[in-house]
Protein backbone atom coordinates (compact mmCIF):
# COMPACT_ATOMS: atom_id res chain seq x y z
CA UNK A 1 0.00 0.00 0.00
CA UNK A 2 1.27 3.89 -0.96
CA UNK A 3 2.18 5.44 2.21
CA UNK A 4 1.62 9.16 2.38
CA UNK A 5 4.15 11.25 4.53
CA UNK A 6 2.30 14.82 5.16
CA UNK A 7 0.84 15.87 8.47
CA UNK A 8 -1.56 17.91 7.74
CA UNK A 9 -0.27 20.63 9.81
CA UNK A 10 0.75 23.46 7.70
CA UNK A 11 4.16 25.93 8.24
CA UNK A 12 4.22 29.39 9.29
CA UNK A 13 6.97 30.37 6.37
CA UNK A 14 6.61 33.25 4.82
CA UNK A 15 4.82 33.17 0.80
CA UNK A 16 7.53 31.83 -1.55
CA UNK A 17 10.02 31.01 1.30
CA UNK A 18 12.61 28.57 0.19
CA UNK A 19 11.79 25.92 3.00
CA UNK A 20 8.89 25.06 0.83
CA UNK A 21 10.77 23.46 -2.04
CA UNK A 22 12.91 21.84 0.41
CA UNK A 23 9.86 20.50 2.11
CA UNK A 24 8.59 19.39 -1.70
CA UNK A 25 12.17 17.51 -1.82
CA UNK A 26 12.25 15.81 1.08
CA UNK A 27 8.65 14.79 0.26
CA UNK A 28 9.52 13.10 -3.39
CA UNK A 29 12.62 11.50 -1.99
CA UNK A 30 10.17 9.59 0.82
CA UNK A 31 7.42 9.24 -2.23
CA UNK A 32 9.81 7.24 -4.51
CA UNK A 33 11.27 5.33 -1.62
CA UNK A 34 8.20 4.63 0.03
CA UNK A 35 10.08 3.63 3.64
CA UNK A 36 7.88 2.53 6.78
CA UNK A 37 7.35 6.13 8.07
CA UNK A 38 7.23 4.40 11.64
CA UNK A 39 10.91 3.58 10.83
CA UNK A 40 12.05 7.54 9.94
CA UNK A 41 12.34 9.83 12.49
CA UNK A 42 13.27 13.68 11.75
CA UNK A 43 15.26 16.06 13.94
CA UNK A 44 15.50 19.59 13.80
CA UNK A 45 17.00 22.56 15.97
CA UNK A 46 16.01 26.11 15.74
CA UNK A 47 14.64 28.57 12.98
CA UNK A 48 12.78 28.62 10.02
CA UNK A 49 13.79 24.74 8.92
CA UNK A 50 12.64 23.94 12.84
CA UNK A 51 9.15 23.68 11.47
CA UNK A 52 10.25 20.18 9.18
CA UNK A 53 9.21 17.58 11.22
CA UNK A 54 5.76 18.82 12.40
CA UNK A 55 4.73 19.06 8.31
CA UNK A 56 5.67 14.97 8.21
CA UNK A 57 3.64 12.40 9.50
CA UNK A 58 6.70 10.16 10.16
CA UNK A 59 8.41 10.55 13.55
CA UNK A 60 10.24 13.69 14.66
CA UNK A 61 12.34 15.96 17.00
CA UNK A 62 12.28 19.42 17.72
CA UNK A 63 15.87 20.17 19.25
CA UNK A 64 17.32 22.81 20.66
CA UNK A 65 19.51 25.31 18.25
CA UNK A 66 22.40 24.07 17.27
CA UNK A 67 22.09 20.43 18.75
CA UNK A 68 20.31 18.45 15.25
CA UNK A 69 23.40 15.90 14.79
CA UNK A 70 23.84 15.24 18.31
CA UNK A 71 20.24 14.30 18.95
CA UNK A 72 20.47 12.49 15.56
CA UNK A 73 23.39 11.01 16.60
CA UNK A 74 21.35 9.32 19.77
CA UNK A 75 18.96 8.05 17.67
CA UNK A 76 20.97 6.03 15.27
CA UNK A 77 23.30 4.77 17.37
CA UNK A 78 20.07 3.62 19.88
CA UNK A 79 18.39 2.23 17.02
CA UNK A 80 20.27 1.68 13.79
CA UNK A 81 17.12 0.03 11.81
CA UNK A 82 15.79 3.51 12.16
CA UNK A 83 16.34 6.32 8.64
CA UNK A 84 17.46 9.28 10.52
CA UNK A 85 17.15 12.55 8.95
CA UNK A 86 18.05 15.90 10.45
CA UNK A 87 17.10 19.58 8.94
CA UNK A 88 18.63 22.86 9.78
CA UNK A 89 19.31 25.96 9.05
CA UNK A 90 22.72 27.58 8.23
CA UNK A 91 22.74 29.03 11.49
CA UNK A 92 22.06 25.66 13.13
CA UNK A 93 24.46 23.68 10.56
CA UNK A 94 27.46 26.18 10.54
CA UNK A 95 26.76 28.25 13.16
CA UNK A 96 26.23 27.79 16.69
CA UNK A 97 26.39 24.01 15.12
CA UNK A 98 29.47 23.60 13.27
CA UNK A 99 31.64 21.55 15.53
CA UNK A 100 29.27 18.84 15.28
CA UNK A 101 28.61 18.65 11.37
CA UNK A 102 32.87 17.65 11.84
CA UNK A 103 32.47 15.02 14.18
CA UNK A 104 29.69 13.71 12.42
CA UNK A 105 31.32 13.44 9.22
CA UNK A 106 34.53 12.32 10.58
CA UNK A 107 32.34 9.32 12.63
CA UNK A 108 30.23 8.54 9.52
CA UNK A 109 27.50 8.67 11.11
CA UNK A 110 24.54 7.11 9.13
CA UNK A 111 22.37 10.27 8.68
CA UNK A 112 20.96 12.55 5.61
CA UNK A 113 21.61 16.18 6.92
CA UNK A 114 19.73 18.40 4.67
CA UNK A 115 20.64 22.35 5.31
CA UNK A 116 18.17 25.34 4.11
CA UNK A 117 20.98 27.52 3.45
CA UNK A 118 19.36 30.80 3.05
CA UNK A 119 22.70 32.38 3.85
CA UNK A 120 20.76 35.36 6.90
CA UNK A 121 19.29 34.36 10.15
CA UNK A 122 15.82 35.42 9.03
CA UNK A 123 13.87 33.95 11.61
CA UNK A 124 15.05 36.47 13.77
CA UNK A 125 14.61 39.02 11.02
CA UNK A 126 17.11 39.50 9.31
CA UNK A 127 21.21 39.32 10.65
CA UNK A 128 24.09 38.21 8.80
CA UNK A 129 24.45 34.40 9.17
CA UNK A 130 28.07 32.27 8.65
CA UNK A 131 27.38 31.91 4.90
CA UNK A 132 26.38 35.56 4.22
CA UNK A 133 28.78 36.67 1.54
CA UNK A 134 30.85 39.55 2.27
CA UNK A 135 29.55 42.96 1.55
CA UNK A 136 25.90 41.79 2.44
CA UNK A 137 23.65 44.80 3.71
CA UNK A 138 21.82 43.26 6.95
CA UNK A 139 20.89 44.31 10.00
CA UNK A 140 23.72 43.19 11.98
CA UNK A 141 26.14 44.62 9.09
CA UNK A 142 24.30 47.48 7.80
CA UNK A 143 28.10 48.79 6.17
CA UNK A 144 28.66 45.42 3.98
CA UNK A 145 29.44 41.76 5.85
CA UNK A 146 33.12 41.53 6.45
CA UNK A 147 33.43 38.01 7.21
CA UNK A 148 34.48 35.64 4.43
CA UNK A 149 31.63 32.77 4.59
CA UNK A 150 31.89 29.46 5.98
CA UNK A 151 32.05 26.75 3.12
CA UNK A 152 30.10 23.88 4.00
CA UNK A 153 30.91 21.48 1.46
CA UNK A 154 34.94 22.49 1.34
CA UNK A 155 34.00 21.76 5.08
CA UNK A 156 32.27 18.73 5.16
CA UNK A 157 35.02 16.84 2.44
CA UNK A 158 37.95 17.91 4.42
CA UNK A 159 35.84 16.82 7.96
CA UNK A 160 35.38 13.13 6.29
CA UNK A 161 31.76 13.42 4.67
CA UNK A 162 31.40 10.36 2.77
CA UNK A 163 28.53 12.40 0.87
CA UNK A 164 28.13 15.92 -0.53
CA UNK A 165 25.54 17.55 -2.85
CA UNK A 166 24.05 20.47 -2.98
CA UNK A 167 20.88 21.66 -4.39
CA UNK A 168 18.33 24.84 -4.69
CA UNK A 169 15.18 25.20 -3.92
CA UNK A 170 13.66 26.25 -6.72
CA UNK A 171 14.23 22.72 -8.63
CA UNK A 172 12.81 20.50 -6.31
CA UNK A 173 12.55 17.73 -8.67
CA UNK A 174 16.62 17.81 -8.53
CA UNK A 175 16.84 18.54 -5.23
CA UNK A 176 14.51 15.62 -4.54
CA UNK A 177 17.44 13.11 -6.31
CA UNK A 178 20.02 14.36 -3.91
CA UNK A 179 18.08 14.09 -0.59
CA UNK A 180 16.78 10.48 -1.89
CA UNK A 181 20.32 9.09 -2.83
CA UNK A 182 21.27 10.77 1.03
CA UNK A 183 19.09 8.68 2.14
CA UNK A 184 19.92 5.69 0.55
CA UNK A 185 23.41 6.50 1.38
CA UNK A 186 25.50 4.48 4.14
CA UNK A 187 27.12 7.02 5.94
CA UNK A 188 26.82 10.72 6.53
CA UNK A 189 25.51 12.78 3.68
CA UNK A 190 25.51 16.44 3.72
CA UNK A 191 22.80 17.56 1.04
CA UNK A 192 23.17 22.04 1.51
CA UNK A 193 20.41 23.77 -0.42
CA UNK A 194 20.27 27.29 -1.29
CA UNK A 195 16.94 28.27 -0.02
CA UNK A 196 16.32 31.69 -0.45
CA UNK A 197 14.49 33.92 2.25
CA UNK A 198 12.20 36.41 0.36
CA UNK A 199 11.46 38.82 3.23
CA UNK A 200 15.15 39.36 4.73
CA UNK A 201 17.53 38.44 1.80
CA UNK A 202 17.15 40.60 -0.68
CA UNK A 203 21.09 39.65 -2.59
CA UNK A 204 20.50 35.91 -3.40
CA UNK A 205 16.89 35.57 -4.56
CA UNK A 206 15.67 32.88 -6.94
CA UNK A 207 16.62 35.28 -9.85
CA UNK A 208 20.49 35.37 -8.38
CA UNK A 209 20.97 32.16 -8.37
CA UNK A 210 18.73 30.94 -11.62
CA UNK A 211 21.28 33.58 -13.45
CA UNK A 212 24.67 31.67 -11.88
CA UNK A 213 23.67 27.87 -10.70
CA UNK A 214 24.47 25.29 -13.23
CA UNK A 215 24.26 21.67 -12.68
CA UNK A 216 27.04 18.81 -12.77
CA UNK A 217 27.46 16.71 -14.83
CA UNK A 218 29.94 13.85 -16.04
CA UNK A 219 32.23 14.51 -12.59
CA UNK A 220 34.52 11.74 -11.26
CA UNK A 221 32.33 11.72 -7.71
CA UNK A 222 34.83 9.55 -5.82
CA UNK A 223 37.74 11.93 -6.73
CA UNK A 224 37.95 14.24 -3.55
CA UNK A 225 40.42 16.59 -4.91
CA UNK A 226 38.02 17.37 -7.93
CA UNK A 227 35.12 17.68 -5.27
CA UNK A 228 37.18 20.10 -3.54
CA UNK A 229 37.93 22.38 -6.48
CA UNK A 230 34.24 21.79 -8.01
CA UNK A 231 33.06 22.98 -3.85
CA UNK A 232 35.24 26.15 -3.96
CA UNK A 233 34.52 26.89 -7.69
CA UNK A 234 31.90 29.49 -6.67
CA UNK A 235 34.22 31.97 -4.55
CA UNK A 236 37.26 31.49 -6.63
CA UNK A 237 34.68 32.81 -9.58
CA UNK A 238 33.36 35.39 -7.51
CA UNK A 239 30.10 34.12 -7.17
CA UNK A 240 28.95 33.65 -11.00
CA UNK A 241 29.54 30.52 -11.37
CA UNK A 242 27.54 27.76 -8.89
CA UNK A 243 27.46 23.71 -9.15
CA UNK A 244 24.96 21.87 -7.77
CA UNK A 245 24.45 18.32 -7.81
CA UNK A 246 26.57 15.44 -5.92
CA UNK A 247 30.09 16.82 -5.68
CA UNK A 248 31.50 13.30 -3.88
CA UNK A 249 30.38 9.88 -3.16
CA UNK A 250 32.55 6.33 -1.70
CA UNK A 251 32.07 3.61 0.83
CA UNK A 252 33.79 3.20 3.90
CA UNK A 253 32.61 1.65 7.11
CA UNK A 254 29.63 3.85 9.38
CA UNK A 255 30.03 4.40 12.78
CA UNK A 256 27.44 1.66 13.93
CA UNK A 257 29.28 -1.11 12.01
CA UNK A 258 33.14 -0.36 13.57
CA UNK A 259 32.14 0.04 17.24
CA UNK A 260 32.36 -3.05 19.22
CA UNK A 261 29.31 -2.75 21.21
CA UNK A 262 26.26 -1.17 18.11
CA UNK A 263 28.14 -4.46 16.10
CA UNK A 264 26.16 -6.77 17.50
CA UNK A 265 22.51 -4.40 16.53
CA UNK A 266 20.88 -1.88 17.73
CA UNK A 267 21.31 -1.23 21.35
CA UNK A 268 17.26 -0.82 21.91
CA UNK A 269 17.21 -4.45 20.71
CA UNK A 270 19.97 -5.49 22.85
CA UNK A 271 19.31 -7.45 26.13
CA UNK A 272 18.97 -4.74 28.84
CA UNK A 273 21.45 -5.49 32.15
CA UNK A 274 19.37 -6.47 35.21
CA UNK A 275 18.89 -4.83 38.37
CA UNK A 276 21.24 -7.32 40.09
CA UNK A 277 24.28 -6.97 37.15
CA UNK A 278 24.24 -3.13 37.30
CA UNK A 279 24.35 -3.44 41.25
CA UNK A 280 27.39 -5.77 40.84
CA UNK A 281 29.21 -3.71 38.15
CA UNK A 282 28.47 -0.23 40.99
CA UNK A 283 30.04 -2.57 43.93
CA UNK A 284 33.32 -3.13 41.81
CA UNK A 285 34.14 0.03 41.59
CA UNK A 286 33.43 1.12 45.17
Amino acid sequence: MTQTYTSGVKPVWCPGCGDYGVQAGILRALNELQIDKSKVVMVSGIGCSSAMPHVFSTYGIHSIHGRVLPVATGVKLANSDLEVIGTAGDGDAYGIGVAHLIHAARRNIDIAYVVMNNQIYGLTTGQASPTSLVGAKTKSTPFGDIEEPVNPLALALASGATFVARGFSGDPAHLGELIKEGILHKGFALIDVFSPCVSFNTLNTYDWFRQRIYKLQGNNTSDLVSAFTLATEAERSNWSKIPIGLFYKVERPTYNELDITLKKGSLAKQPQHTKEQVLQLLEEYR
